[in-house]
């Protein structure tokens, strides 16, 4: 390793910013951690994260446009209103994160699908779009998921234990095998959507009788 990139590596800490990161040792960033940056209304383009980690970071009204992000894990970030236009994720994990209005339909997705993309937990998504995304084994454990659009997506064997999705939309969304167990206020109509397989708590499970043209009586 030459001097100077000995250097460059000792200047590069856990609060150094992206930019200054870009400026000391490229695009490509490989295990890095990430903690308490404040990148609110960034733009960045054509940068690579793998298995890097973010914590405690604002990414609000910023835009990740080609980016990748490979096996990351972002916790306790804010990433609301964030543009990911043609970005691609793979093995993306968010743990008490937020990322309100998210439209998740502006990355850029394969055609073949060969691991999950996401694993939210604990994290708000409200007034966020996957309509027509295939995501299946995606898991969204104990999130709050108002206002959120499932529909023409694919989210088969998906574990969506413990949310809550009140308002969100699902029209012809392929639910085969999806764990609902323990969720709450979904809305899904069973001859709208694929179900089949599907797990539901057996309190919840009656909001499923509200796509039929039936009285329930006491």
């Amino acid at each position: 390793m030459t001097t100077d990139a000995n250097t460059s590596a000792a200047n590069i800490t856990a609060q150094t910013t992206i930019a200054q990161r870009v400026s000391l040792q490229g695009r490509h960033f490989f295990a890095q951690q990430f903690i308490g940056l404040d990148e609110t209304q960034a733009h960045w383009q054509d940068l690579e994260f793998e298995e890097c980690e973010f914590h405690d970071c604002q990414f609000s009204d910023s835009t990740f446009r080609q980016c990748k992000f490979i096996d990351c894990r972002f916790v306790g970030c804010n990433l609301s209103l964030v543009k990911v236009s043609l970005s691609h994720f793979n093995g993306v994990s968010f743990e008490e994160c937020k990322l309100v209005g998210v439209d998740w339909t502006r990355a850029s997705w394969p055609r073949v699908a060969f691991a999950a993309p996401f694993t939210f937990k604990a994290c708000i998504l409200n007034d966020s779009s996957f309509m027509g995304l295939k995501l299946d084994e995606m898991v969204l454990e104990a999130c709050k998921v108002h206002d959120v659009d499932f529909r023409e997506g694919s989210f088969n064997r998906a574990n969506f234990t413990f949310s809550d999705f009140r308002h969100s939309l699902f029209g012809r969304t392929e639910l085969l095998e999806a764990d609902f167990s323990e969720a709450t206020d979904y809305d899904i109509d069973i001859f709208n959507n694929k179900i089949k397989g599907a797990k539901f708590s057996r309190d919840e499970a009656i909001r499923l009788l509200n796509s039929l043209d039936i009285t329930l009586v006491d």
